[in-house]
This record gives C-alpha cells, sequence and structure tokens, in this order.
C-alpha cells in the first residue's frame, strides 16, 4: 500500500500493454501512488492492469477513456465501468456527455473528469476541425465552465490554462489534472501547451500527469523522485 505517497503526481502509464505497466510499477515501487491508464493501453490489458494496481497495490487509477457518444451510451459505459471502484474517468466536456456520465457513475466513489481542449492541440488543429474562433486559453475556460456548471467532478486542461480555470466561480471545490506537463529541460513529445509540475501546481492544478519523462528514464523512480522533490509543499 502506498497511502504516503504524494498522491498530486499521475504517472501516464502510456506503454504497450499490461505486462510492461506492471514493470514500470515495480520500478517505482511506493514513490508512486497514482497511475493513469489510457486508450492505447485498452487493447493491452489495461483494465486488467487497472484493477490488479488498485486491488491488490492499493494505487489509485485514473482511466483515461475521454469517451463521447449519445446519453444513453456514455451512461452505459460509465456505469460498467464504475463497478470497478477505479478513482477518475474521462469524458469529453459537452454538457449532454457529462450529465450522462454522472448518471452512470451515480453510487460510485468514480470521479468525472471533463476534457476541455486536448494538450495537443492549437488554435490551427481547432480551426481543421471547425471549433468557433476565439482564443485557446478562452475556448478551454468556457468549456469548463460549462462542463463543471452540467456535473463534472473536475476537467483535464493544460497547466497553462489551469488559473483561468481555478478563478471560475463553477470550479469551487471541483478538481483540476493537468496533462502536458514537463520537468524543466524536458522533451515537449507531442504536448503544445506545456509547464513545468512546480508551475502547473502553483496555477491552480491539484494533479499533475507526467508520462514519457519517467517511463523513458534510465531509473524510472529517481525520476518520478526529482519530480516529487520539485513540488511545492
Amino acid at each position: 500500500m502506498t497511502q504516503n505517497a504524494d498522491d498530486r503526481l499521475i504517472v501516464a502509464m502510456d506503454v504497450p500493454n499490461a505486462i510492461a505497466g506492471l514493470k514500470l510499477a515495480e520500478q517505482l515501487g511506493d514513490s508512486v501512488s497514482f497511475y493513469k491508464i489510457g486508450l492505447g493501453m485498452l487493447t493491452g490489458g489495461g483494465l486488467a492492469l487497472a484493477n490488479e494496481l488498485k486491488q491488490e497495490h492499493g494505487k489509485r487509477i485514473f482511466l483515461d477513456m475521454k469517451l463521447f457518444d449519445i446519453g444513453a451510451t456514455v451512461e452505459a459505459a460509465v456505469r460498467g465501468l464504475a463497478q470497478f471502484d477505479l478513482d477518475f474517468l474521462t469524458v469529453h466536456g459537452d454538457p449532454h456527455v457529462v450529465r450522462a456520465a454522472k448518471e452512470g457513475a451515480a453510487g460510485s466513489n468514480l470521479k468525472i473528469l471533463a476534457v476541455t481542449v486536448l494538450t495537443s492541440l492549437d488554435r490551427t488543429d481547432l480551426d481543421e476541425a471547425l471549433i468557433k474562433p476565439g482564443d485557446v486559453a478562452d475556448l478551454v475556460q468556457e468549456r469548463a465552465g460549462l462542463a463543471l456548471a452540467a456535473g463534472a467532478d473536475g476537467v483535464i486542461a493544460s497547466p497553462q490554462e489551469a488559473h483561468s480555470i481555478r478563478a471560475l466561480s463553477e470550479a469551487t471545490g471541483k478538481l483540476i489534472v493537468t496533462p502536458g506537463v514537463r520537468p524543466a529541460g524536458a522533451a515537449l513529445g507531442d504536448q503544445k501547451r506545456v509547464a513545468t509540475p512546480e508551475m502547473a501546481l502553483k496555477n491552480g492544478a491539484d494533479h499533475i500527469v507526467v508520462g514519457r519523462p519517467i517511463w523513458t528514464a534510465d531509473s524510472p523512480r529517481a525520476a518520478a523522485t526529482d519530480i516529487l522533490a520539485s513540488l511545492p509543499a
């Protein structure tokens, strides 16, 4: 069990399959208490890994599925996932999706987190997707407010927008989880809107998500420990 680990750090298990995920968890040991398992690992045993880490190792689990569909389908999917006693689940931040997800999670401890605008996207990407004009940060704040008003327990947003979201009246008592976090000097990878772990938390994030800089390191445990040491008290 890892109750004493700092769960502000969520390690993204963006590895090919559950076997690689278990190996990473073994390397990180008790230094990390919270893991994100995403869509990329779903066909590689992701749900089984989530259950094993939760039930046998006492870890917290963030299931990053970014669900989007008609309300009835989202509600059914979330109800099925809620039975696994996981901690966080992402859905797209459209209000009808959020409301359906909350219905599906009713009676469980599963927190529904709404995706605002993916941290890998910039204004050019949004133009190609026919998303309405406007500054990306403004759209993120607007989508966050709508999702929270629809009942989301929190939002996913880049660390650069965490401060403006935290200022929303709808964000009181809600979670802000920030991917796109890179330690100083780390490669950006496919992320375009990034910040350091320390800055993300100072901007209002409750949890930061870090993947590649940890699991590609020669010593993942040392990389995670360095990040944890950089976090404000």
